[in-house]
């Protein structure tokens, strides 16, 4: 495995607690605090410096997309006509709903994004109608996904 510089401010039992809620992020504190041996107040103690620290992000529900009627999935490459650009494209691309991520990315293309549609007809519309008016956009190419082999939180 490679070496992941580890924040030293993060020790066994945060660890312990990081792994515990991403196994099951809906686990009462009180079941934590129990499975870890030890008290309800450390967990909550611990859970918020974490937050605070930005090594908790939030908490969130995981959808599948094809269960809520999103048929087609791409990765989509974005090739700017200028490199500047690029944050401006990503702000207009946060508006469109069906953009659910977006990297920086070096290489051919500026950003690397993931849109979720209803099915290919839709995944068009989005490409033509609203991404490629974004100023800036140069051209795309998308990469469709036949599904997700596995997807696993950081290793802690």
């Amino acid at each position: 495995m490679a070496t992941i510089k580890k924040n030293e401010n993060i020790d066994f039992l945060d660890r312990e607690i990081i792994q515990k809620l991403s196994e099951n992020g809906r686990i009462a504190f009180s079941d934590l605090a129990r499975e870890l041996n030890i008290s309800n107040s450390l967990v909550h103690l611990r859970v918020r410096k974490l937050q605070e620290s930005g090594v908790i992000t939030g908490f969130s529900v995981k959808l599948d997309p094809k269960q809520v009627g999103f048929e087609t999935i791409t990765y989509t490459g974005i090739v700017t006509k200028e490199a500047h650009f690029s944050y401006s494209i990503a702000e207009k691309l946060k508006q469109i709903p069906e953009v659910v991520e977006c990297h920086w990315v070096s290489g051919n293309y500026a950003l690397f994004i993931k849109i979720v549609a209803a099915n290919n007809e839709e995944l068009r519309k989005i490409l033509y109608e609203q991404i490629h008016q974004i100023e800036g956009v140069g051209s795309t190419d998308s990469f469709f996904s036949f599904g997700s082999a596995f997807e696993k939180n950081l290793p802690v």
